[in-house]
């Protein structure tokens, strides 16, 4: 999910997309991660007036714009405030017990990143939230829980595990080093702390050295991994005869599992996959979108209408 702006939300992958979920006439469609909805407006485009759209996002921000974006499209439309791991619960609650299409967009948002207050980007001094949630309790699990409380090791190995991130040892010490001295509380402390903990060489290079330490952190507070394995796993098992499932992924830890679910998927007999290997944006779309550079995108479809 890729835009400056919410309101002009730009889809990744668009075209590829589309032709991978090919949404027709009257059929039940999930977007599982809505956003400003610019997949989910061209969905509810093609199923048209009979057709109907069950939309989810953690945000509960983002379904509120894209509500808006999509009140003139034709399709029936639900809106679901969580995440879609859950998908098998809000389809069974809207009776619907078998959909023809799931679309799982992993990329977050410029809005997220950028414009939450919530601590996700290393350009902005916020909060060390890193959580999607709108409510944050005292047990909620945020990223200045984790720099602040979890041991060095702990902290060591999600961002060597999350972030792939080669100085994760030098940078767990430099946090911890730090935290004795003073709270670490936001964005701006911890992008020092990782500068000062990685060589000056690797600060100054094409990455900004706090990339993969925020990526691991958000995914871990967000439990990603764990939804997506959940997410395709129900999806799966909801897809009608000849239904399909499509998911955009935006970094090698996300496509790794998409993967290998769906090639184990596809081993049942119950499956096909549409795409032998990922589908990755034009030279085009990648100069014109920056943040479609990594972007893949991964198909399957029931062909068994036995197993359905």
């Amino acid at each position: 999910m890729v835009t400056n702006d919410m309101t002009e939300h730009v889809p990744v992958l668009l075209h590829e997309t589309m032709t991978l979920l090919d949404p027709r006439e009257g059929e039940t469609h999930v977007d599982g991660t809505l956003g400003g909805g610019g997949h989910a407006s061209h969905i509810c485009e093609r199923i048209g007036r009979t057709g109907r759209l069950l939309a989810c996002d953690k945000d509960a921000h983002a379904i509120s714009v894209a509500e808006k974006r999509l009140s003139s499209y034709p399709c029936a439309k639900t809106f679901v405030n969580g995440s879609f791991r859950d998908i098998d619960t809000y389809c069974a609650r809207e009776g619907v017990d078998a959909v023809d299409g799931i679309l799982l967009d992993l990329g977050f948002s410029s809005m997220q990143i950028e414009d939450s207050g919530r601590g996700f980007s290393f350009l902005r001094d916020e909060a060390l939230l890193m959580t999607l949630s709108d409510t944050v309790l005292e047990d909620t699990l945020t990223a200045h829980t984790i720099v602040n409380e979890w041991g060095e090791e702990s902290i060591a190995d999600i961002i060597y595990a999350y972030g792939e991130e080669r100085y994760a040892r030098r940078i767990a010490k430099g946090i911890v080093d730090a935290r004795e001295k003073a709270p670490i509380e936001t964005t701006a402390d911890l992008v020092a702390i990782i500068k000062a903990s990685v060589p000056r060489v690797y600060a100054k290079g094409a990455i900004h050295p706090a990339t993969r330490t925020f990526q691991a952190l958000r995914i871990t507070v967000n439990d990603e991994l764990g939804a997506i394995e959940e997410g395709i796993r129900k999806g799966l098992a909801l897809l009608a005869p000849h239904g399909r499932m499509v998911v955009i992924s935006f970094h090698s830890l996300e496509d790794r599992i998409v993967k290998r679910m769906f090639r184990e998927a596809a081993d049942t007999g119950e499956f096909e996959l549409l795409t032998k290997k990922p589908i990755a944006p034009t030279d085009d779309e990648r100069r014109n979108n920056p943040r479609a550079r990594s972007a893949k995108v991964r198909g399957i479809q029931r062909i068994n209408p036995s197993s359905a």
